[in-house]
């Protein structure tokens, strides 16, 4: 593997600047849409692909992947979501070792609730700072990145 390609003093500080804006983004995106509709950033992330499925059905190890979970974490969120009334757990017709989560009317109107006020939220903190073009540069650079990681993985 050779020698370590260390960071230089720029690489460290944008690498660190970058961490910074991570954290402080999903934590106010985190508060908002706790003080505005009493939804955690843990339920929120579940409730947006379950409402964006056909009848907001999904498979347990579906809904998995779509958020990068592990089985457990998904497991104690979707128990937590559903003594609240978010979601309800089902058996899989194809398959008698799987588990469908399906999305219940009051996980509908609570993410149909939130979802202005955090797509605002994102709007101000992500986008509102940048021009359209310096907008179109970080979907460039994410975009490479994202490849990067895909090419690791496959």
């Amino acid at each position: 593997m050779g020698e370590p390609r260390w960071l230089d003093e720029r690489e460290a500080q944008v690498w660190k600047m970058y961490r910074d804006l991570r954290r402080d983004l999903q934590s106010a995106q985190d508060r908002q849409l706790l003080r505005d509709s009493g939804l955690s950033g843990a339920d929120y992330a579940l409730l947006v692909p379950l409402s964006e499925a056909s009848d907001g059905l999904m498979r347990s190890r579906e809904l998995g992947l779509e958020v990068g979970w592990e089985r457990s974490r998904l497991s104690h969120q979707i128990i937590r979501m559903e003594k609240r009334g978010l979601v309800t757990r089902e058996a899989c017709a194809d398959d008698a070792r799987g588990a469908m989560v399906r999305l219940t009317a009051s996980g509908r109107a609570a993410i149909e609730g939130a979802a202005p006020l955090h797509v605002e939220t994102v709007r101000q903190f992500f986008f509102d700072p940048l021009t359209s073009h310096e907008v179109d540069t970080l979907g460039t650079l994410i975009g490479k990145m994202l490849d990067a990681l895909n090419h690791e993985q496959g």
